[in-house]
């Protein structure tokens, strides 16, 4: 017999609701739901919010090619330590993610992970924007995310191909774009405005990302493919997809959490760390980003968790790379800087992205047959992040010194306790 684990004191929320209730895990799945329910193993979930496990849209786990900076097993662990009991791995790997056997590769990989590793495939061969990937033959392998994530498809034609290609796939499938206009961008190390003035550093302005958002929106009208916005950053870009949404097309959206906190005015120390792509913008588009997700317009919340090792950080600001560390700081975030119920949270953090990728065993409700992908939240938990507390093999933390609200407890990933009182089981 396998071992039973219980979730002892807890009050259990889904998209169902919330109710008080002990939860028992066996052979890696959700065996009741009740009160004074006793198991082998207990875990003290006690003042705690025992939900469906976190779900990232958007992690960059660099395996294969770049495991100096991270490791499938290395970005799950930080996953898991932060509530995640599913990734999306970008294919923006070395080789990139464009065939099925560099699919099987990263599956293989995701084995062992502390948390489920779902790769996404390439849009086009080698990310480089000028063939269509075999999207069908890793489609038949579980992929269900295609992106060039990175770099946006630059090809207008090329990209009204790749979604009339998608929509007539046997497969229900989403094309993700990084909506950044390569000439518009081009030069540009930091958001284009004030602060880039002031600093002398060449920038990106809105218009990069508002004109591929804008393209995509019309073939999307044109073809009726699906399509997901990735890490959205200006005022303009939620108003679109607002629109988009409201007539009626198949558009997601997610918002990361460096763009619902940091502006441009972090890169005044000339610190790299604060290098995004796309770069971090004014409070009014912070603002403005804050609210597209409570409206439910940005409907999911993706981290982009993108490591790089300390030497690249090191760089001069316009020479190194972008990218910031994001998956054990993403609820902190959240809860912080967004005036939305916990339940609303997680619907953008656990079920809401579950949903559009088709991940049938994640964020679903917690009730006896389910899948037990779980977490346990201490919603009061006050914490301050400290330089290097990360699993990861990068540090490029943007957010050491700031005081964050909500901590994961425990994470159970399809029935094994992974984290336990806050510290990774393996």
């Amino acid at each position: 017999m396998a071992e039973s684990l219980v979730l002892k004191g807890g009050r259990v929320l889904d998209a169902t609701g919330e109710r008080t209730a002990d939860v028992v895990v066996v052979d890696g799945r959700i065996a009741a739901v009740g009160a004074d329910l006793d198991a082998d193993r207990t875990l003290d979930a006690g003042g705690c919010v025992v939900a469906p496990g976190l779900v990232d849209l958007h992690a960059h786990l660099r395996q294969p090619g770049r495991e100096e900076a991270e490791t499938v097993e290395s970005g799950s662990r930080c996953a898991a330590l932060g509530g995640f009991t599913a990734v999306v791995a970008m294919p923006n790997t070395t080789p990139a993610i464009d065939s099925a056997a560099v699919v099987r590769e990263v599956q293989d990989l995701g084995r062992t992970a502390l948390c489920a590793v779902h790769p996404s495939g390439a849009i086009t061969v080698d990310r480089a924007g000028e063939v269509l990937a075999p999207m069908g033959e890793m489609a038949d392998l579980g992929v269900r995310l295609f992106t060039d994530d990175g770099t946006g498809v630059q090809d207008d034609l090329l990209m009204r191909r790749a979604m009339e290609y998608a929509v007539g796939l046997p497969h229900d499938v989403v094309l993700a774009q990084h909506c950044e206009n390569g000439r518009l961008a081009a030069g540009g190390h930091m958001h284009e405005g004030e602060w880039s003035s002031r600093l002398g550093i060449a920038g990106q302005p809105h218009a990069a990302e508002e004109a591929m958002v804008a393209r995509d929106i019309a073939l999307a009208r044109l073809t009726g493919a699906r399509i997901h916005m990735q890490h959205m950053s200006t005022a303009g870009s939620v108003a679109m997809i607002a629109e988009a949404r409201a007539s009626g097309l198949a558009v997601s959206a997610e918002a990361t959490p460096h763009h619902m906190l940091l502006t441009h005015a972090e890169c005044a120390s000339f610190d790299p760390v604060f290098k995004v792509n796309p770069p971090l913008r004014t409070a009014a588009d912070v603002d403005a980003v804050r609210a597209g997700v409570v409206a439910g317009t940005l409907d999911v919340i993706a981290t982009d968790h993108a490591p790089h090792t300390q030497d690249t950080k090191d760089e001069p600001f316009d020479q190194a790379p972008p990218g910031m560390l994001g998956l054990e700081f993403a609820l902190g975030v959240a809860l912080a800087v967004l005036d939305l119920p916990l339940a609303e949270v997680l619907a953008r953090m656990s079920w809401r992205p579950a949903a559009v990728v088709g991940l049938e065993d994640q964020g679903g409700p917690v009730e006896a047959g389910r899948p037990a992908n779980l977490c346990v939240i201490d919603p009061a938990a006050s914490w301050t992040v400290e330089p290097g507390a990360t699993a990861s093999r990068s540090r490029n933390i943007p957010y050491v010194g700031r005081t964050l609200t909500g901590r994961v407890r425990h994470t159970i990933s399809a029935g094994e306790p992974v984290v336990v009182d806050g510290a990774a089981q393996r």
